[in-house]
């Protein structure tokens, strides 16, 4: 486990034993954040579309978020019920167009209230360190936002090294919109952004055949600029 490769002093514990350990550290660390001031600035924000092989994970990081809003577009698995276990998440269905039009609603019609935005995919988990490093952060007034580098993962294992780029995901709401471009999204933002030195688990469980689909697809957009 993660917890294990970081603190060699539980090697050999029982699995199950390692899980519990794990679990209250992540809650030891949402505690703390009860009383951070930045951390509770920030919403959380993450498009979803049939994740439940990617969700939980995802919304586990997220224990600190006074509230998460997914914005999903008509999930037929168990996504919404993923949502449902979780206190701090708002669900909203919107039917999908484009991903310009469906972050922008996130951002301006779900009700969110926060200065601050973590704009997430639903397999983009946060490492222990960004959660550490988000909670230590304290923003000049000038900073939009700030970009995280990824590890790129296959089949839960990161790879030593990826074209993936880094992405500003987390960014003042006040200002901000996305664009379309290509079978993506552009975030456009008011100024330049910092950078993290943390890193996000880019770690999609779907099968390799749904990942090949979706090559195709996003292909397909491409070809149609």
């Amino acid at each position: 486990t993660e917890l294990a490769a970081s603190f060699p002093e539980f090697a050999g514990h029982h699995p199950y034993q390692l899980e519990l350990d794990e679990r209250e550290c992540c809650a030891t660390m949402s505690r703390s954040f009860d009383h951070c001031g930045f951390p509770q600035q920030i919403t959380p924000l993450i498009l979803t579309f049939n994740e439940e092989a990617n969700l939980e994970r995802t919304l586990a990081k997220l224990s600190w978020a006074r509230e998460i809003v997914v914005v999903d577009s008509g999930s037929t698995d168990r996504t919404h019920a993923i949502c449902a276990a979780h206190p701090n998440v708002r669900l909203q269905v919107r039917p999908f167009d484009d991903h310009a039009h469906q972050w922008n609603h996130g951002l301006r019609e779900c009700g969110i209230s926060t200065e601050w935005v973590l704009a997430l995919d639903a397999d983009y988990v946060l490492s222990d360190a960004l959660v550490a490093e988000i909670g230590a952060l304290a923003p000049a007034p000038d900073c939009p936002g700030y970009r995280v580098g990824f590890d790129y993962c296959v089949f839960g294992k990161p790879l030593r090294k990826s074209l993936y780029p880094p992405v500003t995901v987390l960014f003042r709401r006040a200002g901000a919109s996305y664009t379309q471009d290509g079978h993506t999204q552009r975030l456009q933002v008011q100024g330049v952004p910092g950078m993290m030195s943390a890193r996000i688990l880019h770690d999609d469980r779907k099968s390799l055949a749904r990942w090949l689909v979706a090559q195709d697809n996003y292909a397909r957009l491409e070809c149609e600029l």
